[in-house]
């Protein structure tokens, strides 16, 4: 259930200027559009200006240049899409489980189980396995043989963590992600395709966030490695020997193929497609459905895209620019 406190209270526990009552009753998080009496909101591009003025919320999170568009009840921050999703983190926090491990877990006796932790319904932890203190672990996720998870963090249900993987501490897996299956790596045998083994392992550092259905794969001679604060959405796939540099966040239906090293502090925008064995430095945004051919040295925006047209009006565009010198 969500919590509810008083805009004054809400301020003098996260920050900001309140203008207006500092009575204010919130207990929820709620678009301009479909905010109610109790409901908190955010404003932070003028294009929305209009819901801003039929907006029903009690209060609206703004910054200071905002203020032009809006006379109720307001907090100001220098950043209200940081300070709302706080609000959010505070009104809905999550339920706490029992610590508890649940019959029909299967856990082998070399496992070594930390304090306070959670393992949910028909889980199975393979041999030598480490997993610290508080970590939660839901219903139906496997864990392979000789992985470790670092403290609290938290395995949704039927994700699938395989061999000699390492979670950092405060990390958050989702349902159905694989994290450590094997790379794909062939060699050519004549008329026929002979599998490599994938010997490397993937780590991942502290408090990252993987999506749901994501997969990573082991390396296949050195390590996949994922670095602290690295987020990552749903349906993206890794290849074998990345490296994902620190706090970089990357949207759905990604694509990163084999070796690729993406830097600290990017932002990939979904779809995107990233070849193999290219670098890509720090700070470096890369737009929606773009494909990345080549290594980027400098930092900034890389957009690869073509307006989209009907079929025919695309084909005739595509002829003119294959005829440009």
């Amino acid at each position: 259930m969500a919590q509810t406190i008083t805009s004054g209270d809400l301020v003098k526990k996260l920050g900001g200027e309140l203008i207006g009552d500092s009575n204010i009753l919130i207990n929820s998080v709620a678009s301009l559009e479909s905010a109610h009496k109790n409901s908190i909101s955010f404003f932070n591009n003028p294009k929305y200006s209009d819901l801003l003025k039929t907006t029903k919320a009690a209060v609206v999170i703004v910054n200071r240049e905002s203020l032009t568009f809006y006379r109720g009840a307001s907090i100001v921050t220098d950043n209200p899409y940081l300070y709302f999703a706080k609000v959010s983190q505070f009104l809905n926090p999550s339920k706490s489980l029992k610590k508890e491990i649940h019959k029909s877990a299967i856990i082998h006796p070399s496992c070594k189980l930390g304090q306070d932790i959670y393992i949910g319904p028909h889980v199975v932890i393979d041999e030598n396995v480490s997993i610290d203190d508080g970590v939660i672990i839901h219903a139906g996720s496997m864990i392979a043989a000789d992985s470790i998870i670092g403290k609290a963090s938290v395995i949704h249900p039927r994700v699938v963590i395989k061999a000699n993987t390492i979670i950092g501490k405060n990390c958050t897996l989702y349902a159905g992600c694989v994290i450590g299956s094997d790379g794909f790596g062939y060699a050519k045998d004549n008329s026929k395709w002979l599998a490599i083994p994938q010997i490397g392992r993937v780590i991942l550092g502290d408090n990252v966030d993987i999506g749901s259905n994501s997969t990573i794969d082991r390396g296949a001679l050195d390590d996949t490695i994922i670095s602290s604060g690295v987020k990552i959405d749903n349906l993206v796939q890794i290849g074998h020997n990345c490296m994902i540099g620190e706090n970089t966040i990357i949207a759905g239906c990604v694509g990163i193929a084999g070796s690729a090293k993406i830097g600290k502090n990017c932002a990939i925008g979904g779809a995107a497609m990233i070849l193999g064995h290219l670098s890509i430095t720090d700070d470096v945004t890369i737009s929606p459905g773009s494909m990345i051919t080549r290594s980027i040295k400098i930092s900034g925006t890389y957009t690869a895209l073509m307006p989209f047209q009907n079929h025919e009006a695309w084909l005739k565009t595509a002829a003119k620019i294959r005829r440009l010198k």
